[in-house]
């Protein structure tokens, strides 16, 4: 059996819990031993025991991620978002694609300087039905998305999606690739900063 810390958790101290979201968002599909993953199903019910224990006063998100299953990436950032507790993150190296609603979905959020984030529309790989169906669904998981991610940080509607849809920014591909403070220019992420100030953060929103 895995322990906490091999699940993506651990103590800091007593009272703040840190959530390890790193590699690639594993969802219904178990990727390679090789990749490096996050599991959504040893995240999930940690999540529910951190929001249950009296004890834990704080939950602090370390993210360095490219992405991955986007329905468990969706799935995690409503449960940290539905926390009771005071919540920070902090993307260091990358916060990817799924990764973005992750980093914003806590009460405040960093990213180091060095940092990057890539916003992209979703996509899909393997075999997809040609139908309107089809398209109409990954329309809808797109739009929730894009929701998510408005109602939880300062940018807008309209600037979100001229990011996602921007055609010269990736080589092969649409979207648009940011770096730490212009992250914080558009009004996605809140500062950026170091895991002092994360940590800061994070007990000053348990004091009050």
């Amino acid at each position: 059996m895995q322990s906490s810390e091999e699940k993506g958790i651990s103590k800091i101290k007593k009272d703040i819990y840190c959530l390890n979201i790193i590699g690639e968002i594993e969802g219904h599909t178990t990727l390679p031993n090789t990749t490096k993953t996050t599991k959504y199903e040893h995240i999930i019910p940690k999540l529910i025991e951190l929001e249950e224990d009296d004890d834990i006063k704080g939950l602090l998100v370390i993210l360095n991620t490219v992405g991955g299953d986007v329905e468990a990436g969706l799935a995690i950032s409503e449960l940290i978002a539905g926390i009771s507790k005071p919540t920070v993150s902090l993307v260091i190296g990358g916060g990817h694609s799924i990764g973005v609603p992750l980093a914003v979905s806590t009460d405040y959020s960093f990213i180091a300087p060095s940092a990057t984030m890539t916003l992209h529309p979703v996509r899909t790989s393997g075999t997809i039905i040609n139908s309107k169906q089809s398209f109409d669904y990954l329309n809808k998981l797109q739009e929730s998305i894009t929701d998510f991610v408005v109602s939880h940080s300062k940018i807008t509607k309209e600037t979100f999606n001229s990011l996602l849809f921007e055609t010269s920014d990736m080589a092969n591909d649409v979207g648009t690739i940011l770096f730490g403070r212009e992250t914080v220019d558009c009004g996605l992420i809140n500062s950026t900063g170091t895991i002092d100030d994360a940590i800061k953060k994070l007990y000053s929103l348990i004091k009050r």
